[in-house]
């Protein structure tokens, strides 16, 4: 167990920049159709496709990891 606590911290700084980075790079609506719900072109509804939807399931994985290592953490130091 000892070598999972000295991983662990090095983990979480990885996958944080991994997550930080994918969120840099999504797209966003940044004008006020976009802040307000709405978006600018009148499409409604918005399809993710390729590189984009990669970034998306990303940075769900990534979160979902980061918390999970988190709560290991907090798990082995107790």
């Amino acid at each position: 167990m000892s070598n999972v606590a000295q991983i662990l911290p090095y983990l979480e700084i990885i996958l944080s920049v991994v997550l930080v980075t994918a969120i840099l790079l999504q797209q966003s609506s940044a004008g006020v159709g976009g802040a307000l719900g709405g978006s600018s072109d009148g499409s409604l509804h918005h399809t993710r496709r390729g590189f984009e939807k990669f970034l998306f399931y990303l940075t769900i994985i990534c979160a979902i990891l980061f918390a999970a290592l988190a709560l290991l953490s907090i798990v082995i130091q107790s």
